[in-house]
């Protein structure tokens, strides 16, 4: 009875995949490593390699489908978004501010733009300009995980740029869903001749403004109290649960203020200042950030394996898919790395266009929405479009964490500590 107990439980295949999933992830970083690419572009890629073994032989694990990769994948980008912030402080992200904010608005404004023109003259058979509008939007959001991935392995996460393409990442995913949610409002005002909601708009935006002023201001003063009085408890490895209890409830919290919960997660991390927990540091003779690394390595991985096995490599071959693709890719990549030139003197604009230029869970978002939403009697977005649109997020991707590789030199990772603004 015991051995079939043992055969039947429902949790063994779960062992199998994640066996798989970190072994791939391995693989997927050794190759990169061999053709001098980030980490995290091998990581990706191995991702479709998974998706595309599971369409051919459906015996082999399903890893989009898999509830188990998604909650690590999920607990990986929270767990790696809280790390990032907590090796930054408020005012040193106040002072690169105003130049992630004009990142941030030329990042989303220049790529929808250009998508937006470059549809409608040279792919007028899409349909209505309420898809082309749709598909523009799907490249105006950045990816912080993937360009903070490829910062932390060149040891430029410190730096001014690195500063100032976080912050303008997480603006950009503030006004990237924003952005969702006024063209799906005019997407389905065309549809049915109503008015866009424009107060629906606006209250969204209050709730997600004031969220991050209630968590830099009141969050800010409560954190030092709150663990100089956990650290009069006398159980013993406090640290490390209790930073990531206050990460995960800021996470929550920004979730319903309307934001992607990774937003909260790097709020916390910038709020919890070293002084805040020194003292349990102090006691358990570790650092938070010690204590977090391997919980990044360990599932930061699973993320990005997950966000490349969601692409359909069956879609990708049409006619429509690949060019669409292509000249989304093209388009999307010029966008972002306009922006770059916005963050003003004393930054490398290169590399903050290139950091910018990743496009991934916020994109997919756009697309899963577009997929329900529908125009002219029939869906909003074809499947040609749709796996166009999402091999452009692929391809985007790709090619942030190549070109920031390139743009990053040896100086800049050698100095990151040192030119810190105010320094």
């Amino acid at each position: 009875m015991t051995v079939g107990l043992l055969i039947s439980d429902p949790f063994a295949s779960s062992l199998l995949l994640l066996a798989l999933l970190w072994l791939s992830a391995k693989v997927g970083g050794e190759i990169a490593y061999w053709l001098r690419l980030p980490t995290v572009a091998g990581e990706l890629l191995m991702g479709v390699a998974l998706a595309a073994l599971h369409q051919k032989y459906p015996i082999w694990p399903d890893v989009a489908a898999s509830p188990e990769a998604s909650v690590l994948a999920y607990l990986g980008m929270v767990v790696l978004m809280f790390a990032v912030g907590l090796e930054s402080t408020v005012p040193q992200m106040v002072k690169v501010g105003f130049a992630s904010l004009r990142v941030a608005l030329v990042g989303v404004v220049a790529p929808m733009a250009l998508c937006l023109l470059g549809t409608r003259l040279l792919m007028p058979g899409l349909g209505a300009w309420s898809k082309d509008l749709f598909i523009a939007a799907c490249l105006s959001a950045t990816s912080i995980g993937i360009s903070v991935q490829v910062l932390r392995e060149r040891g430029a996460e410190n730096s001014p740029e690195g500063r100032v393409i976080v912050g303008a990442a997480v603006l950009d995913d503030i006004l990237g869903l924003l952005v969702l949610v006024a063209v799906s409002g005019m997407v389905l005002a065309s549809a049915d001749g109503t008015s866009i909601p424009w107060m629906i708009l606006g209250t969204k935006m209050f709730v997600a403004i004031g969220f991050l002023a209630l968590a830099f201001s009141l969050g800010g003063a409560m954190t030092p109290v709150l663990f100089k009085i956990a650290s009069r408890l006398r159980g013993e490895e406090l640290l490390l649960p209790l930073g990531l209890a206050f990460a995960f409830l800021l996470a929550y919290l920004g979730n319903l203020a309307g934001l992607a919960p990774i937003v909260g997660a790097y709020a916390a991390g910038l709020i919890l200042e070293p002084a805040h927990i020194r003292l349990l540091e102090e006691r358990e003779a570790h650092g938070l950030q010690d204590l977090l690394r391997p919980l990044v390595v360990v599932l930061a991985p699973l993320f990005f394996i997950q966000m490349g096995s969601r692409v359909d490599p069956v879609a990708l071959v049409s006619a429509t898919a690949i060019q669409l693709a292509l000249l989304l890719t093209i388009l999307g990549v010029m966008g972002k790395f306009i922006a770059g030139y916005a963050s003003g003197r004393g930054i490398r604009s290169s590399v903050v266009g290139w950091g910018m230029v990743p496009r991934g869970e916020v994109g997919l978002i756009f697309v899963a929405v577009g997929a329900t939403l529908g125009v002219d009697g029939g869906p909003l977005l074809s499947p040609e479009i749709k796996a166009g649109v999402v091999g452009a997020l692929l391809l985007t991707t790709v090619a942030g964490p190549i070109g920031l590789s390139f743009v990053l030199p040896g100086s800049l990772r050698e100095k990151a500590v040192d030119r810190t603004p105010g320094s």
